[in-house]
C-alpha cells in the first residue's frame, strides 16, 4: 500500500513540476510574505494542482500545505506539501527547485515524492526508496536507490546556497569533510539517498513541508535525519507552527555520534499569509 501511494505521489509531483518548469526562466510574478520569503504564481498554480489531485485520490486525508492550508491542525494521517521548494533559487533561474509531497502517519512519514523538474529527476519512497528520470512531465522506469558508506577521502557535505550560519559550520568542523557542494531545496536529502553525497546539516529555520518528503526518501534508502537528542525528526507540530529545529541528514548513520547539533528548539514566529496584490512589496 505504501509503495502504491508513493507511486501516485510521484505522478502528482511530476505533473506539478511540469507547471513549474513552464514558469522557470521567465518573469514569474511574485510577492514577499511578511516573513520575507517569496511566494510566486508558480507556487500557487502548483499547489492548486496538488491539492486537487490529492482530494481526488485521498478525499478523507487533510493536507497541510505551505501556501494556503499552513494553519490547519494535523490528524493521525495527513499530507505535508511544499508546491515549490527553493522559490528564491527558482526565481533566480537556478534548476535546484523541487515539489515535495509527503504522507505522515502519527509523527513520521510513510510515503513521499520529491520531483526536481529542473534536473529531470524524481524520487519517491514507500517501504523502499526509488528514483526515476522525468520525461515529458512523467516519471519513467523506477530503480532502487541506496545510501553509501562514508568515503575514506572525506564526506561530501551539501550546503545551502543562501542559508549558511555559524552553528552549521561548527557542526561540520567536527567531521571529516572532503568536499562541499551548494545545492538548494529538498534535493539535498535525495542526493544523499542516491549515494551522491553524505551529509546535510541545517541549524537555521526550516518548515516541516521543506523536509518531510526528502527525509522519508533518505530514511527509506538507509540514511537518517536526526535532531540534537539523536532521535529521528518528527512532524505534525502544530503548536510551534510546523517549524523544525536544528537537524542533520546523514547517509552513513555511524557519524551520528560525532555531530554537535545545538540543543535548542525552532523559532516560534507564527506563519502569515502572503501579501495581497494591493500591498505587494518590490520584487525580490
Amino acid at each position: 500500500m505504501r509503495d502504491s501511494i508513493a507511486t501516485t505521489l510521484t505522478d502528482i509531483a511530476c505533473e506539478a513540476g511540469d507547471i513549474l518548469r513552464r514558469h522557470h526562466g521567465g518573469d514569474c510574478p511574485h510577492v514577499l510574505k511578511p516573513d520575507g520569503t517569496p511566494s510566486s504564481e508558480a507556487d500557487i498554480e502548483s499547489e492548486k494542482l496538488i491539492l486537487d489531485a490529492l482530494k481526488r485520490h485521498y478525499p478523507t486525508i487533510p493536507v497541510v500545505s505551505e501556501e494556503s492550508t499552513y494553519d490547519i491542525p494535523p490528524s493521525d494521517l495527513f499530507f505535508l506539501v511544499d508546491p515549490l521548494d527553493g522559490t528564491r533559487d527558482f526565481l533566480a533561474g537556478n534548476p535546484d527547485y523541487s515539489v515535495n509531497i509527503c504522507l505522515i502517519e502519527g509523527n513520521r512519514p510513510v510515503a513521499s515524492a520529491v520531483a526536481a523538474p529542473g534536473i529531470g529527476r524524481v524520487w519517491g519512497a514507500g517501504v523502499t526508496a526509488f528514483e526515476a528520470a522525468i520525461h515529458r512531465g512523467r516519471p519513467t522506469t523506477r530503480f532502487a536507490i541506496r545510501v553509501r558508506k562514508g568515503p575514506e577521502d572525506g564526506l561530501v557535505a551539501l550546503v545551502s546556497r543562501r542559508h549558511g550560519d555559524t552553528e552549521t559550520e561548527a557542526c561540520l568542523a567536527g567531521l571529516p569533510i572532503g568536499q562541499r557542494r551548494g545545492v538548494a531545496s529538498a534535493l539535498k536529502f535525495c542526493l544523499i539517498a542516491s549515494g551522491e553525497a553524505d551529509i546535510y546539516v541545517r541549524c537555521g529555520p526550516t518548515m516541516e513541508w521543506d523536509t518531510a518528503a526528502g527525509d522519508h526518501v533518505l530514511t527509506s534508502a538507509g540514511g537518517c535525519v536526526i535532531v540534537p537528542s539523536g532521535r529521528e525528526i518528527t512532524y505534525g507540530h502544530y503548536r510551534i507552527f510546523y517549524r523544525n529545529g536544528p537537524f542533520a541528514a546523514l547517509g552513513d548513520p555511524s557519524y551520528t555520534s560525532r555531530l554537535g547539533l545545538p540543543n535548542r528548539g525552532p523559532t516560534l514566529t507564527p506563519i502569515r499569509p502572503a501579501c495581497s496584490p494591493e500591498t505587494t512589496p518590490p520584487p525580490v
